[in-house]
């Protein structure tokens, strides 16, 4: 944002309007307006700061916890019992690197490159950078500028005006004037000179995106079921350390002996692997991870992930709500089919292949209801135009001057009158017609129905054109004459021709358009609703139309649309008809963030896809807001996904990705929360009996890494089509507290059987025998939660045994971890006490089966299909 100086709350003396559309801004006022601070300057921070992205990554309890367990090894000078950080350390760095990696895109997206804007200082027409425009400039405003600020009309020659972007409506609108034009919107016909009014984040789109540009973290059900792991710890896990720490200095001898023998070292490595392992780092790292891998997989297909857990988000989502204009069209019209002036309609459906257009904001459309423009029967009446008619269809359809919907005439008619005209009537939006006289062949005027047919001499004309309209095609009527009506002067060759209409002029065709919609949104929407998805049209266009483009997409419009003029800006009311009805029209961008709000509150999990600065408001909000390619930066900027290339297709696969992702976490949290459990428990056990925690932190981290490190990861990344439901981290409780329970009580179990009947054998043989119990029953819970094991499952299980093997016969390994093979008695000792605690896991496993089978019959079935 621009710096201002204490007196931009000032503002300067403004000469009349009169002299400011001749004159300008002399430099002088310019001068003045620039030290006042009242310059066009605009923010160009689109996403993220690098700061907040190092915050949320780096700053994280997790991370204090083995950050401490880390510094207490590295001041003992304990260099290979690091190990356990690997993991911290690497969820930092991915999750870092994939959201900066999408902060740079993000900002290389958003920061466009503008053309100069067009001033008049000085009394000349010069051309300046965007943000050098200050209060009170007059710009000269073209056929295709976008309106850089807010300003108000002082001279217009047909000035037209889209401003879909910001409100939605697709139709341009003409000004006259005195009347306001926006920044963000576009000239689509004839020019005009208009007088900034406000400049920077003054202006209307600053206004609307200031909202929207507030950060606000994804609801995201995997990090708030790792967030209540980690209130969990927090709250026990100051008591548990010490319990630990005081338990390893009692087993050392007692914190005196400790001390003056140099036992503390021991006792503290001890309890740093003890306290280390109760923290789930693996989980946190395995959802990074999937994320990641998720967020490249997904570029490559042209989608961009804003924030990690927005894929899975989307596998939570029961309700998708979007635009009409960008995102369930294209946003623009294509010809339909040349129409004779008589009514003949056939049975519902009967044309079906020509669908329906873009409404053109007449006074006939406008006055059809939305029930009607869903079920309105679309006429079968196509004829074929005169050659002469044709020729001045593609004459129409070839001028570099057409407006958007005559421009289409052009796929349907390619050979214009080869004649040089006689006279040129330039389309105005005012009188809402355009014509051209030919040598040969007369006058043509093309224009609205309710214009160029008369109410009593074309009334059944009329009815047809309404009743076209009604069914959601734009209309226009083809017009023949002798000769248009002309002025005085011109270029010698060509006359010039006044806007009115020739007295003779008779109808000669309906002309029909319709709406683009896009080519993957029937498949796509079709694909949501066989998901069992609820889908919801918020469009600012005109309601029939917004009806007619759902039904050529495949949605069910039988209850029509809704008119959100009709509805308050926000309220019961509002909400209800929000979750009542699925097409709504002419809604106002806080109307759609309400919607989206009221479905929220209501229980819906909901996606949100827009392109326009309108959207931007209810896209923050939604649960998922996804950006078109083409959207206006400050929608992008608030998107959780960007669909780079605005194909509507990609949210399947999107889709699916979010699917396998909370499938495979949820699969993956019953082994980690396992572990944190026994982790807990075992150190809390061990450290109120006062017993020497059996693990150094090096052999506790391979462990973790057969039981769970790489088991994990592999699994996380196989496909996985089950369905979401709600509540996970109920069912990894559930399956995880008892298992976890069953890993502590059988080491600690075997500490008992060493201390009481085996006491002879060495720490490391001890250590070694600890090792094998908590592996072995660890892969047992692995072999469970694998279930059913297919064949890359199967083999997954058999090569982390056969790595246990490995770990306990390599002299390498065994130097390393400090191991020594234990007596027979031990050794037979504590495969036993793993057989026993396997089968006890496996007792677990069904029990937890059939809990979740009567308690949770649709998660149930869910994983059963999925499977």
């Amino acid at each position: 944002m621009s710096q201002r100086s204490p007196k931009a709350a000032q503002r300067p003396e403004r000469p009349d309007d009169g002299t400011l559309a001749r004159e300008g801004l002399s430099s002088g006022q310019v001068s003045e307006r620039v030290e006042l601070g009242l310059t066009n300057a605009q923010p160009d921070t689109t996403s993220r700061s690098l700061w907040a992205i190092i915050r949320t990554h780096l700053f994280t309890l997790f991370n204090l916890v083995l950050g401490l367990c880390g510094a207490v090894i590295v001041m003992l000078g304990r260099w290979l019992d690091l190990l356990f950080l690997v993991a911290a350390v690497s969820n930092v760095v991915i999750g870092f690197v994939q959201e900066f990696s999408a902060k740079r895109q993000l900002d290389k997206i958003a920061l466009l490159r503008r053309d100069p804007a067009a001033v008049r200082r000085d009394g000349e027409a010069v051309k300046i950078p965007l943000e050098d425009i200050v209060l009170d400039d007059v710009l000269l405003l073209s056929r295709g500028d976008q309106v850089p600020a807010d300003a108000q009309v002082l001279e217009s020659d047909g000035l037209d005006i889209d401003e879909s972007l910001l409100t939605g409506e697709n139709d341009p609108v003409v000004k006259q004037p005195g009347d306001k034009v926006f920044s963000a919107s576009s000239v689509t016909s004839g020019s005009g000179t208009v007088r900034v009014t406000a400049v920077g984040g003054k202006s209307h789109a600053s206004k609307l995106a200031k909202e929207a540009r507030q950060f606000a973290p994804i609801r995201s059900e995997l990090r708030e079921s790792l967030a209540r792991v980690v209130r969990w710890l927090t709250i026990a896990l100051v008591p548990i350390i010490a319990v630990v720490l005081n338990g390893q200095m009692v087993a050392a001898g007692g914190w005196e002996h400790a001390i003056s023998s140099g036992a503390w070292e021991d006792a503290l490595v001890a309890s740093v692997s003890s306290v280390a392992s109760m923290v789930p780092q693996g989980l946190a790292l395995m959802t990074t991870i999937t994320f990641a891998v998720a967020a490249v997989k997904l570029a490559r297909q042209e989608v961009l992930i804003q924030e990690q857990p927005a894929v899975e988000v989307l596998a939570r989502v029961d309700t998708v709500c979007f635009d009409k204009t960008g995102t369930l069209t294209e946003g623009g019209v294509s010809f339909d089919a040349a129409r004779s002036l008589a009514p003949s309609t056939s049975p519902s459906g009967a044309r079906t292949e020509q669908g329906t257009g873009a409404g053109n904001g007449t006074g006939a459309e406008n006055a059809a209801t939305a029930e009607v423009g869903a079920d309105a029967a679309i006429p079968t009446d196509a004829v074929e135009p005169s050659p002469e008619a044709a020729a001045a269809l593609a004459w129409f359809g070839a001028d570099p001057h057409a407006n958007p919907t005559a421009a289409a005439l052009a796929g349907g008619f390619e050979h214009p009158n080869p004649q040089e005209p006689v006279a040129v009537l330039g389309f105005s939006s005012a009188n809402r017609f355009s014509g051209v006289e030919f040598p040969d062949s007369g006058a043509w005027v093309l224009g609205a129905p309710e214009v160029l047919l008369n109410a009593s001499e074309h009334r059944e004309a009329r009815e047809h054109a309404q009743e076209l309209a009604a069914a959601g095609m734009r209309t226009m009527v083809l017009s023949h004459a002798a000769h248009l009506v002309t002025e005085e002067g011109g270029d010698g060759t060509r006359k010039r021709a006044a806007q009115e209409l020739p007295a003779d002029l008779e109808p000669q065709l309906l002309l029909t358009f319709r709406e683009q919609v896009r080519s993957d949104a029937r498949e796509t929407l079709a694909y949501f609703t066989e998901q069992g998805i609820d889908l919801k049209v918020f469009s600012g266009d005109n309601p029939a139309t917004v009806a007619a483009a759902a039904k050529m997409a495949g949605m069910d419009v039988s209850q029509g649309a809704v008119d959100a003029t009709q509805l308050p800006e926000d309220g019961e009311e509002l909400h209800r008809a929000a979750l009542e009805h699925s097409v709504f029209g002419r809604v106002s961008p806080h109307q759609k963030k309400n919607m989206v709000l009221g479905l929220q509150e209501s229980g819906r999990v909901v996606a949100m896809t827009g392109d326009g600065i309108n959207d931007a408001l209810a896209l923050k909000h939604a649960d998922l807001g996804i950006a078109m390619g083409n959207a206006a930066p400050a929608t992008k900027a608030v998107s959780r996904l960007v669909l780079l290339d605005g194909q509507f297709s990609r949210l399947p696969s999107v889709l699916a990705e979010g699917r396998k992702i909370i499938a495979n976490i949820e699969r993956v949290t019953h082994l980690f929360l396992s572990k944190t459990g026994f982790a807990v428990f075992m150190g809390v056990i061990l450290g109120v009996l006062a017993w020497t925690f059996p693990f150094l932190p090096r052999q506790y981290s391979t462990a973790d890494f057969l039981m769970l490190g790489a088991p994990s990861f592999i699994l996380a990344m196989l496909p996985n089509s089950r369905r979401y439901v709600s509540g996970y981290l109920r069912r990894a409780v559930h399956f995880s507290v008892p298992s976890a329970v069953i890993v502590a009580l059988s080491v600690v179990g075997l500490n008992l059987y060493e201390r009481t009947l085996d006491p002879a054998q060495s720490t490391r043989a001890f250590q070694t025998a600890s090792f094998l119990v908590l592996v072995l029953v660890g892969l047992w819970i692995l072999c469970v939660g694998s279930r059913p094991l297919t064949k890359i499952r199967l083999a997954l299980v058999v090569a982390m045994y056969v790595g246990l093997v490995l770990v306990l016969v390599v002299p390498l390994s065994l130097m390393y971890h400090q191991f020594e093979l234990p007596h027979p008695s031990l050794l037979w000792a504590s495969l036993a006490v793993a057989l026993a605690g396997s089968v006890l896991v496996e007792i677990n496993f069904r029990v937890h089966t059939r809990w979740l089978r009567r308690t949770q019959p649709e998660a149930y079935e869910a994983a059963a299909r999925a499977e």
